[in-house]
């Protein structure tokens, strides 16, 4: 079993940069891939970056490309999404994910977190 906790949202106006951070419990982290995905509201939750257990390979959504950074540190447990020049259709509640996958699907992850919500304002 793992529990996920995310930390790191709020407002922040349009250029902005935000980092959240999720802090995983149990000893096999780094054995897992760790994501970042996002719902906003009245919209299904989509898949925003990847990053496997060796840290070599990750995904961002086409609409992040060059914006946001997904990284970890398995001495910590913990995974991080960089968040650059936030753009108000970034506004979300971002959720973290675990899962033996490479997939970017919502049903190939197995644990998730509560959420946190970014508000980007223009």
């Amino acid at each position: 079993q793992v529990q996920l906790v995310e930390s790191g949202g709020g407002l922040v106006q349009a250029g902005g940069s935000l980092r959240l951070s999720c802090v995983a419990s149990g000893r096999t982290f780094s054995s897992y891939s760790m994501g970042w995905f996002r719902q906003a509201p009245g919209k299904e939750r989509e898949f925003v970056a990847g990053i496997f257990w060796s840290g070599s390979s990750r995904y961002d959504a086409d609409s992040v490309k060059g914006r946001f950074t997904i990284s970890r540190d398995n001495a910590k447990n913990t995974v991080y999404l960089q968040m650059n020049n936030l753009k108000p259709e970034d506004t979300a509640v971002y959720y973290c994910a675990a899962g033996r996958t490479s997939r970017v699907v919502v049903s190939f992850w197995d644990y998730w977190g509560q959420g946190t919500q970014v508000t980007v304002s223009s």
